[in-house]
């Protein structure tokens, strides 16, 4: 959990922020009086009302209610209830400050203005509030010329986004590379590199301007909606993380099976070919733990057959047996689904008669034509279709289908007249990825409780992680220039609350066949949070049919994944529990170091790994940064480096370049088909050793992998590390905690301590000598020792 600081407060802090709104002035808008109640401030304008309202320490929130208006409206973003008891409120003059123990808003009455502080740190001002245009509302911030700016959601702009006006209308961008202004997931939502954000709560399309102009102004534009934004500002990055999603939800556990690795393509067209597909797997001893099934699994055309919502039985006879099958074999089975009903599929009269449709301005089903034929749209928001959607979903999922795949949900092309139940459609378009997520969230929630959902969605809004979205970087080149941006647009999305954000491996668009891509673009996958080979199937995108040295590297890597699943799934429970990205950029390491704010092709892999990826062809050396105030070891070669420096790597054909922490624990597996024998009765347990390291810990999460919330059901166990080492000592002790309602086994832990250069003298195991070897080539020591289903274990190593 992350740590909170508590600090005093002194009217200083009223000069200063004095002197920042000097030059923030609102020219028009003018003060009359204020009511405050707790952790709510009113302020009375003579356009209309401001309400301030702190949800904790960290948060708060300004909404502009003009003359005319009632309330501020309901949030599509925010589940956060506002917790803070009350939050001091000290007039002065012509100020106002109404503060926490963090934030501080200091409103200034003539001229009127509103300005943001944190623990003394000057964030933003308003310009001239909210200002009402012929065809849009905006507002505008004055920010410091250094500021680096990121958010917006899914881009490719480089890490600083920063002179950017960027357009705020969900929308696909099909074989991107290097350069994409608009992709299929944007978000009204900015953050800077002085730890604070601005989210604009409001989901109507517009834009969102980084200072395109360079007059040190960010400005938010709308077509209508909500005039209201939080600020969250904390201290360091992991508290950021905390906060913004303590604000906006947290991802549930994702299902164990989808850690490992997807037999996906576009697509397959028959029962018989996705069965030889995975029987090719099995024959390969290549891991795989589901397949999707796209477009073809409801019609033999890509045309004309969308919104069928059915197996279509000339291709696929007997799904309820295929799925089974694949099921005994240990291979969950995915659907994809559209949000579009043709005219020409077999549902169209149903959905015209149950009304589930969006509509024209007079009621009547509104059609238009794209790709796939003439079309309906699911209304997602109204009652009805919800219902109608969800029993689809349902009645497939009882043949055993285990996920979705909700693809187009942009949507796509969504015309501007279309109405919703709840607005146009340009009201509702940036929402409506947002709303088919909860849709099927929610329906596992009531019919499937004891099942973890599986959605893979294309298209959400600020907060969909707390759906359980999985979402994906769109249609990727499958090119060098493709695989390039995946890490900006992760480690992105991560900062905005997205962890799951990742690519289809391999790239998308394209007959490009290029091994060295597909086996570089594989190694990154190892340490992204899918692992997903995907694309048009002109070039196979599964391993299984690439030619022998790609099909084995691939393997490696897929393998690599698998040994890896204990410490992956212990990185989603800590982003669940926290908001804590599984990809962390280097800026969380170094956050004064202003360098590493534009730094994405090397990250984080939670705490432990450093990765830094191969996105050139045929490139021999890599220049890699290995952060300061930690050593790191070659995850291969265990050479020894020193933190805060960079290091010209030479690159190898089986891996990308990855470190690991000293002090590090890693958790890991014996290899395994697929994940329906996973047990925890059985554990490698890496830990790297350093001079530097007196005292490290971590820890490994595990549950039945299927159980929502097992976490707070009881249905856990933790297993908790430590290390405390001295010229002479190692001493590592495991203790174990264990839910209330859970179920816990012997563990039996092959010890592998890196980095121990000479042979030590003794190994006790509470006080019992043991037997252990020492490998003078490698440095390492190896034992095993056994830990009862709730024991603890203290191992002493005496060294030379």
């Amino acid at each position: 959990m992350c740590k909170r600081i508590v600090l005093k407060f002194s009217f200083v802090l009223l000069v200063a922020l004095a002197s920042f709104s000097a030059f923030a002035q609102n020219s028009q808008r003018v003060y009359q009086s204020f009511k405050a109640n707790g952790n709510q401030l009113v302020i009375v304008v003579n356009d209309g009302k401001y309400e301030i309202q702190f949800y904790n320490e960290n948060i708060v929130e300004t909404a502009f209610i003009p003359k005319g208006e009632t309330n501020k409206g309901v949030s599509h973003a925010v589940v956060l209830k506002p917790e803070f008891p009350s939050a001091k409120l000290l007039e002065k003059g012509n100020n106002l400050v109404f503060q926490s123990k963090g934030i501080n808003v200091t409103i200034s009455k003539s001229p009127f203005d509103i300005s943001y502080s944190y623990k003394g740190k000057e964030l933003l001002s308003e310009k001239e509030g909210y200002i009402k245009t012929d065809s849009t509302e905006n507002i505008d911030f004055s920010i410091e010329k250094e500021e680096v700016l990121f958010g917006g959601g899914a881009r490719v702009l480089g890490m600083n986004r920063r002179g950017n006006r960027l357009q705020l209308y969900n929308r696909a961008h099909y074989g991107y590379g290097t350069h994409s202004e608009l992709m299929n997931y944007t978000m009204p939502l900015v953050i800077s590199s002085k730890i604070y954000a601005v989210h604009f709560d409001n989901a109507p399309i517009g834009y969102l301007d980084l200072d395109s102009e360079k007059t040190n102004t960010l400005r938010y534009e709308s077509i209508s909606g909500r005039k209201v934004y939080q600020v969250v500002a904390t201290d360091t990055w992991e508290d950021f993380t905390y906060e913004f999603t303590n604000l906006t939800g947290r991802q549930p556990m994702l299902p164990r099976w989808s850690f490992g690795n997807f037999s996906s393509r576009f697509g397959y067209h028959s029962q018989r070919e996705a069965e030889e597909t995975i029987d090719q797997f099995l024959k390969d001893s290549i891991p795989v733990d589901a397949i999707i099934l796209d477009l073809y699994w409801f019609g033999k055309e890509m045309k004309g057959e969308m919104g069928n919502l059915a197996f279509y039985r000339d291709s696929f006879p007997n799904p309820e047996k295929m799925i089974a099958d694949f099921n005994a074999k240990g291979v969950k089975t995915i659907l994809v689904t559209e949000p579009f009903i043709l005219t020409t599929s077999k549902r169209w009269d149903e959905a015209v008669n149950e009304e589930v449709l969006g509509t024209d301005s007079i009621g009547n089903p509104y059609t238009y034509d794209f790709y796939f034929g003439n079309t309906g749209l699911v209304d997602v928001f109204k009652p009805k279709a919800v219902e109608w959607f969800w029993d689809i979903y349902k009645g497939l999922a009882n043949k055993g289908v285990a996920g979705w795949w909700g693809d187009l949900g942009e949507p796509e092309v969504h015309p501007s007249d279309l109405k919703h139940v709840n607005g146009s459609a340009d009201e509702v378009h940036n929402i409506y990825g947002h709303y088919w997520a909860k849709l099927v969230h929610d329906g596992y929630q009531k019919d499937f409780s004891k099942q973890r959902p599986f959605i893979l969605m294309r298209a959400g809004a600020v907060g969909s992680q707390r759906y359980g979205m999985v979402p994906w970087t769109g249609d990727v080149s499958r090119s060098w220039d493709g695989l390039k941006p995946q890490t900006e647009i992760s480690l992105q999305m991560g900062l905005q609350g997205i962890p799951y954000m990742h690519s289809d491996l391999g790239g998308f668009a394209g007959d490009n066949l290029d091994d060295e891509l597909y086996t570089r673009w594989l190694q990154y996958g190892v340490f992204q949070p899918i692992f997903r080979p995907h694309a048009q199937e002109a070039v196979a995108s599964e391993p299984v049919f690439r030619e022998p040295k790609t099909k084995a590297l691939a393997k490696k890597s897929i393998q690599l994944r698998y040994r890896l699943m204990p410490y992956n799934y212990t990185l989603a429970f800590d982003n669940n529990q926290t908001g804590l990205p599984l990809m962390r950029p280097l800026f969380f390491e170094e956050q004064n170091n202003k360098e590493l704010l534009s730094v994405s092709d090397t990250y984080l892999w939670g705490d432990a790994f450093l990765v830094s990826t191969i996105t050139d062809a045929g490139l021999k050396e890599k220049e890699v940064y290995m952060p300061a105030n930690s050593v790191w070891f070659d995850f291969v070669s265990e050479k020894r480096y020193e933190g805060g420096k960079t290091y010209a790597i030479k690159t190898e054909e089986d891996h990308i370049p990855v470190f690991v922490r000293a002090g590090s624990f890693v958790p890991m597996i014996n290899g395994m088909q697929n994940t329906t024998t996973y047990s925890s009765e059985y554990i490698d347990l890496h830990y790297y050793h350093d001079k530097s390291i007196t005292t490290s810990k971590a820890h490994l999460y595990n549950d039945d992998g299927a159980t929502p919330d097992a976490f707070e059901k009881g249905k856990y166990e933790i297993l908790n590390f430590n290390s405390e080492a001295s010229n002479k000592k190692l001493k590592l002790d495991v203790a174990t905690e264990i839910g209330g309602n859970y179920n816990s086994v012997k563990k039996e832990i092959n010890w592998v301590i890196h980095n121990i250069n000479k042979e030590p003298k003794k190994l006790y195991l509470r006080k019992k000598k043991i037997e252990f070897t020492w490998n003078k080539e490698e440095n390492t020591i190896r034992f095993k020792a056994k830990v009862g289903a709730e024991g603890n274990q203290s191992i002493t190593i005496k060294l030379r």
